[in-house]
């Protein structure tokens, strides 16, 4: 978010906990981009605002992830004190969320994201809520990536190498035929929590129902290798889909992800190398 955008966000986080009865003197700010996530205290809840123009349903977010808690699926919870829903304030989504110690400091042991993912698909199977499939996500995608408007910068060659892949992709994931069910949308290191109980997912505004191959195009080589009953080469054409995406988001006008336009030119450098493409860790900026 911009500055002015983000102190507001952070007050309404604030405003929110206050008038839960939730003692707040200070918020620290842990990531800032589409969505900010503070960690407001002394009360130790985590606050997710959203901006009300946001794509993603927050509603439904929290309405999966309280389903999924029942099955003990390994996720981050709702904060317990609070009636767990979404709050609107000053033209934000608040949502609140109990704060968990992540030992952030070495990577989450490969079978251990295995085994996490893999019982996090298996509590998403017994859960039946409406969402969309990924495909649209990668024809907003496509939209976004032929429209100069949205991506002015993108030269003519590469908005052609966005088209080609994703069709090309698009085609091929089709025809495969995979089974299909509720996925998480980004189950990428960067929404996994290191836990002492073992690893915790959050972030599940792009939920969305495909194969479950799609959801390993966001994970690293060593966790894709370890799951089981898996299309190792649909995997290895979700990662193309995959780096499109980011590619899109970062090369998009008013993108705020903190990595910016350096991270953009390395994923798109990715992109263009061709398969077998990387997983997102193993690309540099």
């Amino acid at each position: 978010m911009q500055a002015a955008q983000a102190q507001r966000a952070v007050a309404a986080a604030m405003s929110v906990a206050s008038a839960l009865d939730l003692p707040v003197d200070d918020a620290v700010v842990l990531s800032d981009s589409n969505r900010l996530v503070a960690r407001l205290t002394p009360c130790d809840s985590v606050a997710r605002v959203t901006p009300m123009t946001h794509h993603a349903s927050a509603e439904r977010e929290v309405e999966l992830v309280g389903r999924l808690a029942r099955t003990a699926s390994p996720v981050a919870t709702l904060d317990v004190r609070v009636d767990p829903r979404v709050y609107v304030h000053d033209g934000f989504q608040v949502t609140l969320w109990t704060f968990v110690e992540s030992d952030d400091a070495r990577p989450l042991p490969a079978a251990e994201y295995a085994l996490g993912l893999d019982r996090l698909h298996a509590g998403l199977r017994t859960i039946d809520v409406a969402a969309p499939h990924f495909m649209e996500r990668v024809a907003a995608v496509e939209r976004d990536a032929a429209s100069r408007d949205v991506t002015p910068d993108l030269a003519d060659a590469d908005r052609a190498l966005l088209a080609d892949t994703l069709r090309d992709l698009r085609r091929s994931i089709i025809n495969r035929r995979a089974p299909e069910q509720i996925l998480h949308g980004e189950p990428h290191p960067w929404n996994v929590l290191r836990t002492e109980h073992g690893p915790l997912f959050m972030d599940f505004e792009n939920t969305a129902r495909g194969p479950v191959e799609y959801d390993l195009g966001w994970v690293p080589h060593e966790v894709s290798e370890r799951s089981p009953n898996i299309d190792q080469d649909l995997v290895g054409e979700c990662r193309g889909v995959v780096l499109a995406i980011i590619v899109t988001h970062r090369w998009s006008r008013g993108d705020q992800h903190p990595s910016g336009r350096k991270s953009g030119v390395a994923f798109l450098d990715a992109l263009r190398n061709g398969p077998p493409w990387p997983a997102i860790d193993d690309v540099v900026w």
